[in-house]
């Protein structure tokens, strides 16, 4: 598993992992040589702040969010060739794989905790997330992409762009159902098919989108978690049959999927075989990866799929920093850019920006001080705030659309007004 450096090559191009040597982390007492006050410090010291991940690196559908750990390296190597977070430099200790098994998400959480004494953990990112109560319990800042409950209230979670599924008193993030009625001309009228995994992350997705949808002004002609979680159907011809007569008899305007990319690549495939002419959308298939494959590419063309965040596309400063950190961070590298990465990279970015202002004595109840009053402006998420991201999506995204190999902004990425969760 990857280690971070301690300290940096010279060259840029050249950036490379060093082993760091594991300090003895401490518990209610000040690291070593600082000037610290008293609080829960595990997993710092006087030079290095300890942090882990989890990811879900393999699954028993073959998808993959490897690549969210080296988003979250190349984050973490340009913080610490920056100096690191007010002279420690953050030992990052890579992602531990749950596999997208709630008994391994669990075990992952302790190991990370009991074992590795991290500080914090980020990224997050898988479908399941038991450890998130033992993460809470534990007093464990942890950072992720807010599309589960746990990202949604407790105090010591945060989604880097905010909370996804939030419970009601909350809000919810209207880029996919505005950005599709921008592209058909308009929600009036018009119905949307809804289709997602059987499964925790599936039924909040139909919870939620099913009613941005209505919200927005979109028919919602369909709406089921059914699709099995734990392996790609063979035979799609059921779903089709369902979707395809959904609206009243007919076919709808739109169809969103809620799923990964081998689900996706399955759906849209019997879709099109099908005749079905309408607009088709998801989530997850924003990868350039998947162009390398003629039967991925053919599959997936024409699909609009919702960023939130800014396109690899963009001309924004930023979205060129992020760029050069990942190649630095793949040891010099054009490696093609995914969603993946970006989410690593931002859940790392997120935490990094609040130790910063904890300032020196960092320990776990400087950090929560800070992240209570944070805020920033203009990031590849948008703009950010704290607490309000507990409970409230930032509000912003994209659509980009595969055409012809390529992917192109259908939908440029902007802020919406977040509506409330009931």
């Amino acid at each position: 598993m990857l280690r971070p450096i301690r300290t940096l090559a010279a060259a840029a191009a050249a950036i490379a992992l060093v082993s760091a040597c594991n300090s003895a982390s401490t518990n209610g007492t000040s690291p070593a040589g600082s000037d610290d006050a008293p609080g829960n410090t595990r997993g710092v010291t006087a030079d290095s702040i300890k942090v882990g991940g989890i990811v879900s690196m393999t699954t028993a559908s073959g998808y993959s969010k490897k690549d969210t750990d080296l988003g979250a390296k190349a984050r973490y190597l340009r913080a610490n060739a920056e100096g690191g977070v007010h002279g420690r430099k953050i030992e990052y200790l890579g992602a531990e794989d749950d596999g997208q098994d709630p008994a391994k998400n669990m075990a992952a959480a302790r190991k990370l905790v009991q074992q590795d004494k991290v500080f914090a953990v980020s990224p997050m990112s898988s479908v399941t997330f038991s450890g998130a109560d033992f993460l809470e319990q534990e007093k464990v800042p942890t950072f992720g992409w807010g599309t589960l409950p746990s990202f949604c209230g407790p105090k010591y979670v945060y989604g880097f762009n905010g909370c996804l599924v939030p419970t009601p008193g909350g809000t919810l993030n209207q880029t996919w159902p505005e950005g599709i009625g921008q592209i058909l001309g308009g929600a009036q009228g018009k119905s949307v098919a809804i289709i997602a995994n059987d499964s925790d992350a599936g039924k909040f997705g139909i919870r939620t989108f099913q009613q941005g949808f209505a919200s927005a002004g979109f028919k919602v002609s369909y709406a089921k978690a059914s699709v099995p979680g734990t392996a790609v159907p063979s035979d799609w011809s059921a779903y089709v049959k369902e979707i395809l007569s959904s609206n009243d008899g007919k076919a709808p305007d739109a169809v969103v999927s809620v799923m990964q990319t081998p689900n996706n690549i399955g759906l849209f495939t019997a879709l099109k075989r099908s005749g079905y002419k309408g607009l088709l959308s998801d989530p997850t298939d924003y990868d350039p990866g998947l162009l390398a494959q003629d039967a991925t590419r053919q599959a997936l063309d024409g699909i609009h799929v919702l960023l939130q965040f800014q396109p690899f596309e963009s001309t924004d400063p930023k979205m060129a920093q992020f760029k050069a950190d990942i190649k630095a961070a793949a040891g010099g590298k054009d490696v093609p850019l995914n969603m993946h990465m970006l989410t690593g990279y931002m859940s790392a970015d997120l935490f990094v920006s609040i130790a910063q202002k904890a300032g020196k004595g960092l320990t776990v109840e400087s950090f929560q001080a800070a992240a209570q009053g944070f805020s920033d402006t203009g990031t590849l998420v948008g703009d950010r705030a704290l607490p309000k991201g507990q409970k409230d999506s930032f509000g912003c995204g994209a659509l980009v659309q595969l055409k012809n190999g390529a992917y192109e902004v259908s939908v440029p990425f902007k802020c919406y007004e977040p509506i409330p969760f009931k």
